[in-house]
């Protein structure tokens, strides 16, 4: 897990002999995809300009999407960059979780999160190259959350997935609805997650079935009533209890 984590999903990364050559597989990927790929697309973007804004991007991974501050920093157009990062998304290299709104008297947020997809460009464009480096990068936990994110939609594979957030600091990394029920999902790069009082927030204003807290251990635990840990590594098993719970709605 920790492995796939630094080096990323790409088997030629995965499988590499060294951490150098695994970092050598995804700097060629990166040069090859702005330099061959994005012209094949019919795009006409400069590869350094896209490089930098890719860059940008990384540095902003886990992160509300703000147009403004990318193209302030490049000189560019907030169509400008829009237009650059639905290119990153139409290619599966970036994902953009839509914000989830309900009726509630709080100011929510209403831009969508953005996420490098593979966690392994995402080390290479932080310049990130290998286990210790990325363990003592502030962009640490929002990588592991960025992870944790992909692998936890690839196991529960639901219709639709939203993050939810408040203007106030409360929020769910990610929201959504199985036969009925709501669940939300928060991932923390620790071995001890705590209750804290965002995800009571969260229980309440969203109305949820169920809280896990996706994390870095190795056991499933009850934190609260409706609030259970669970290990990153037993994903597969949070996606078959969700459709049980499905299953004992529909009964």
């Amino acid at each position: 897990m920790e492995k796939l984590w630094v080096r990323g999903g790409f088997p030629r990364s995965f499988l590499a002999r060294s951490d150098a050559d695994s970092l050598a597989w995804r700097e060629s990927f990166i040069r090859t995809f702005l330099e061959r790929d994005v012209p094949q697309l019919g795009r006409a973007i400069p590869p350094a300009a896209m490089r930098r804004f890719w860059t940008m991007l990384a540095h902003h991974h886990g992160r509300t999407w703000n147009a403004s501050d990318l193209a302030r920093s490049m000189g560019l157009t907030d169509k400008t960059v829009r237009s650059y990062l639905d290119l990153l998304t139409g290619t599966f290299l970036v994902r953009q979780l839509q914000p989830f709104h309900t009726n509630v008297a709080k100011r929510q947020v209403k831009a969508p999160k953005v996420y490098i997809r593979d966690s392994g460009l995402l080390h290479r464009l932080l310049g990130i190259e290998d286990r210790h480096g990325l363990l003592g990068h502030p962009q640490a936990g929002a990588s592991w959350e960025g992870f944790a994110l992909e692998q936890t939609l690839a196991a529960i594979r639901p219709d639709e997935a939203y993050f939810w957030s408040t203007h106030g600091g409360a929020e769910v990394d990610l929201f959504f609805v199985h036969k009925g029920h709501r669940f939300g999902i928060e991932f923390k790069l620790t071995d001890a997650p705590k209750v804290t009082r965002s995800m009571r927030i969260a229980l309440k204003d969203l109305e949820l079935h169920h809280l896990w807290v996706v994390y870095a251990g190795k056991d499933q635990f009850p934190m609260d009533e409706k609030i259970t840990a669970w290990s990153l590594r037993g994903v597969a098993g949070l996606a078959a209890r969700i459709s049980a719970a499905g299953r004992r709605r529909e009964g």
